[in-house]
């Protein structure tokens, strides 16, 4: 009797990772001569009638001492497997118990400690060593896990699934209290995963998995390799061929889903996490109710409630990241927030925005909120809120918080950031989930910008410039570090403004924007920098029903990103007009600005040279390095 895969229902539901030569197979039952061989071999089933195989390139001589249970499906066994470099072994099963499984053409897999139960593997896969991989009833995969970021206690405000990416999640949780939008948004979720979810656990092709204790409930995607891990439950591993996925020594994952090009090493601690693409989490580090994205790198330390966001780092053992939004962040040694309202339990939580930084020893009492690109020092119990000071060092020292505004525009440290990220990013250009815009100058940060030299002078205002130290929502700020860092925000001012005048005649733009779309305030959802009107109009369209499915939002998101030089120079040509209180800008006006920019532009860079020659000064770096850096520095 021949049987088309098209007939085999259990099968069916995961069609989307099937793979394509596997689609049109044909299957037949064995015959009598089969079993002969296969029974002389040492094989045994439940009932024989239940075993079919392809119609091409099945051979029983490969397959010994197997126990068949349930429905089994059974590929060709025709080509040599790469087991390691160098190293090919024919495909064969051998040493295995395997109930109701299907396995493509030309898998290797042997020595099933207990059993493979309930469970569609693909072709090319090597599979040695498990003991135990199964599917059971209520398998989530991961899809659908509702967890509480940033809001320890709280009672959920993120769903993982598969399609989720870093702005989608920001959005989600931002708007948490929109009970309108957040049931919407939740509906479409739902329906995502409902048109997704496997029948039953799925190995995908070219996938190995080697020396790992137990498989559960779980979906591993195309060319994962799986080393030595204790435990994946309930996880979707969203692997393929051209960026895969590496799952290493004694990792326990578990109700997650991990994301294409990641890889989770060395005894990582992993429950309801989602870890997005090109991640690396390893050295013992350990996570629950958290998120990843993009090119993020976590090691050793740990994360509970933590959002970070793309190109957060975290290397150290005794570093803590709870109830805290991150993104283009690095956590020093010993970094360490506290979300406890001391009587009422882990109820708050804050956000540091992005590229912001934590040196070693760092503590944040929360709630807070850290403004773009800052860097904190030493132990902060005030719940600082800088959100309109950017680019600030904000010092604990002695009982008292120190804001330095604007200082961070000077470093050297800014200066490699701000080139390292866009050269760091791992991710295939073609398929990139989380969308990232690496402008440090930008409507968002360049708004906060404009935004605290108006609190700065307006301090001065208040208080006179015949002062040593002023006060401002109990931080100090130095006299002399307030007159820097009114300057330093004109730099960076100047800079941006010289910068929009180049791209717009790059883009074609010209003359005065006659579009409205980005002339308001903007926000960063986790890496895409949007305007705010664009975002309500996203929650509208939600709420109306005009947006139906998650592709569509993300679609609406991949739109915003596709306008965004036009929505940015619209604020740009307004912001350079009321700081230059002109009308519109003529082309005398062009010169201005032009010569405005190069000389903040020069002094920009001597002050970056001034900041590494300072740390060449105080032994931190060799000469030369400093020479190294000095020689690549963009003039």
């Amino acid at each position: 009797m021949l049987i088309m895969e098209n007939d085999y229902i259990k099968d069916m539901s995961d069609r989307p990772t099937l793979s394509p030569e596997r689609r049109g197979d044909v299957y037949r039952v064995l015959t009598p001569s089969e079993i002969s061989t296969l029974e002389s071999n040492g094989c045994w089933a439940e009932d024989w009638g239940r075993v079919s195989v392809t119609e091409e390139g099945f051979n029983p001589m490969f397959i010994h001492r197997v126990r068949f249970y349930g429905d089994i499906r059974l590929g060709a066994f025709e080509e040599d497997i790469e087991i390691t470099k160098g190293f090919f072994r024919h495909s064969c099963i051998n040493d295995a118990t395997l109930r109701n499984v299907s396995i493509g053409n030309n898998c290797l897999i042997e020595r099933t400690g207990n059993y493979i139960n309930d469970y569609t593997i693909g072709s090319n896969c090597y599979i040695v060593n498990v003991a135990t991989m199964e599917t059971t009833e209520g398998a989530s995969y991961g899809d659908g896990n509702l967890i509480s970021v940033l809001d320890e206690a709280g009672d959920g405000n993120l769903i993982v699934f598969r399609k989720l990416n870093s702005q989608l999640a920001a959005y989600m949780v931002s708007h948490h209290n929109d009970a309108d939008l957040r049931n919407a948004l939740r509906r479409l979720v739902i329906e995502e995963i409902a048109r997704s979810i496997p029948g039953r656990g799925y190995i995908g092709n070219n996938v190995k998995i080697v020396n790992t204790t137990e498989i559960v409930n779980s979906v591993i995607l195309d060319g994962c390799e799986v080393s030595g891990a204790t435990r994946i439950s309930d996880c979707t591993v969203k692997s393929n061929i051209n960026s895969s996925v590496f799952i290493g020594s004694n990792v326990i994952l578990e109700n997650s889903i991990v994301a294409d090009g990641s890889s989770i090493t060395d005894g990582v601690r992993m429950q309801d996490c989602f870890v997005g693409e090109a991640c690396q989490i390893t050295n013992g580090f350990t996570a629950s109710q958290s998120v990843f994205f993009a090119n993020t790198v976590m090691a050793n330390g740990e994360a509970c409630a933590a959002f970070c966001g793309p190109f957060s780092a975290s290397h150290h053992k005794s570093t803590l990241l709870i109830g805290g939004q991150f993104s283009f962040y690095n956590a020093g040694s010993a970094t360490n927030f506290s979300n406890h309202a001391y009587k009422m339990g882990p109820i708050h939580w804050g956000v540091l925005e992005r590229g912001t930084k934590t040196a070693s020893g760092s503590y944040l009492l929360m709630p807070a909120r850290i403004g773009a690109f800052s860097v904190i020092m030493g132990k902060l119990m005030g719940h600082p809120h800088t959100d309109g000071l950017p680019f600030s060092y904000i010092i604990g020292e002695e009982g008292k918080t120190w804001l330095v505004p604007g200082h961070n525009i000077a470093t050297v440290g800014l200066y490699r950031d701000i080139r390292k990220w866009p050269m760091r990013d791992m991710r295939p250009k073609e398929n990139q989930k989380s969308i990232i815009d690496f402008d440090w100058l930008s409507p968002f940060t360049v708004g906060e910008i404009l935004r605290g030299k108006k609190i700065l002078e307006n301090i001065l205002k208040v208080s006179g410039d015949d002062v040593a130290e002023y006060h401002y929502h109990g931080m100090c700020i130095k006299a002399s570090s307030l007159q820097k860092g009114l300057h330093y925000y004109d730099i960076a001012l100047k800079l941006f403004m010289g910068r929009m005048l180049k791209l717009a005649k790059d883009n074609n733009f010209e003359g005065k924007p006659t579009w409205q779309i980005g002339l308001g305030r903007w926000n960063d959802l986790a890496g895409q920098l949007i305007p705010v009107t664009e975002e309500q109009r996203l929650t509208d369209d939600i709420k109306e029903g005009n947006l139906e499915t998650i592709d569509d939002v993300n679609e609406r998101f991949a739109e915003i990103e596709a306008n965004y030089s036009r929505y940015e120079w619209a604020w740009a040509y307004r912001m350079i007009s009321e700081f230059y209180e002109i009308k519109s800008i003529t082309e005398d006006d062009e010169s201005r600005i032009y010569e405005d920019y190069s000389e903040a532009r020069k002094e920009w860079v001597e002050l970056i040279k001034k900041d590494a020659e300072k740390e060449f000064r105080l032994g931190d770096v060799s000469e030369e390095t400093l020479n190294d850096f000095l020689g690549k520095i963009d003039v």
